[in-house]
């Protein structure tokens, strides 16, 4: 062999090793899973971990023993829950102020949203957000005390008019109250997702509509409404999943014992019975209830969503 030969001579080739799928992925994109692993923590903390929680349910639990040293009971508290009269009236009451709210209160973030986005006057549509966007900013401790101060009978609204009795203390207004009043605070807020929708609506479809001759009502239903569809059936979805949490602070401030019969829902019958007694193994049932009935209609909803053929959630 000459020595050209041997200079270019192949040299012996190292065997390929061959990087696992994840492990490639986990190169390419680590720095987005850095970033992502904050987020992650938080949820496996405070959202997951504390799932185990749910065996409280099952068992008699006992503070001092704590949740592995209290003794299984399987299904004794949520037999004693299905067979308490107020725990039916508290669902009853739950699933009437949902319906209502869901009725009127669901709608409306819609409608305002389609009217501001009529407005083309661009300060007074800023005033017009400012304004119906701020009460959400507020508690439900403030907006409770403004509602009790206004509906007072002594020193308020009422007082004025001459009335002398309170839609506080009356269970045949208690029920509009609480839906008119969730609907001041939250209305502006809603509008929000659905203004942004509609900013991503193609302007040439307008503008294609108005050569057409279309009205504004008729730009309204056959453009702005179907392209924004899939957002209002997604917010419809999961806005069903929570149909048995109506808002434990907003009730718990407002309501009292004049208007229990028809104010009392599944959140405050379980602080009040089942937290301020003790009985944690009570209220764990009540909630798990809850949590598994919003579930079941979340699940149920997204499967109508899709056979209607809109996106769901997944």
């Amino acid at each position: 062999m000459s020595a050209t030969d041997s200079t270019f001579a192949a040299k012996p080739q190292k065997p390929l090793v061959r990087r696992h799928p994840m492990l490639k992925e986990w190169n390419k994109h680590k720095y987005y899973f850095v970033l992502l692993f904050p987020g992650l923590l938080y949820f496996l903390l405070i959202h997951y971990w504390p799932m185990y929680g749910i065996t409280i349910a099952f068992k008699d639990f006992k503070l001092m023993e704590g949740i592995t040293g209290s003794n299984w009971v399987g299904l004794k508290w949520f037999k004693i829950l299905f067979a308490a009269p107020d725990f039916w009236t508290a669902l009853s009451n739950t699933i009437i102020i949902s319906f209502y709210k869901l009725v009127f209160n669901f709608p409306a973030p819609i409608l305002l949203a389609l009217l501001l986005n009529e407005v083309y006057h661009s300060g007074f549509k800023r005033i017009i957000q400012t304004v119906v966007y701020f009460p959400h900013f507020l508690s439900w401790v403030i907006l409770g005390g403004i509602l009790i101060s206004l509906f007072s009978t002594d020193s308020g609204l009422l007082k004025l008019l001459g009335l002398s009795i309170s839609p506080l203390m009356d269970p045949g207004k208690f029920r509009a109250l609480l839906v008119l009043s969730e609907l001041w605070k939250e209305v502006g807020w809603g509008t929000i997702i659905y203004l942004a929708a509609i900013a991503g609506i193609n302007p040439d479809l307008y503008d294609a509509g108005k050569i057409d001759g279309a009205s504004r009502l008729q730009l309204i239903r056959y453009i702005t409404l179907p392209s924004i569809a899939s957002t209002i059936v997604v917010l419809l979805i999961l806005r069903t999943g929570h149909i048995l949490h109506v808002g434990f602070d907003q009730i718990f401030i407002l309501y009292n014992p004049l208007v229990y019969s028809v104010s009392d829902v599944l959140d405050t019958y379980v602080y009040r019975v089942g937290i301020t007694m003790g009985r944690y193994s009570f209220a764990t049932a009540a909630g798990l209830f809850q949590s598994v009935v919003g579930l079941i209609l979340l699940l149920f909803t997204n499967r109508v969503a899709k056979r209607l053929g809109e996106e769901g959630l997944w």
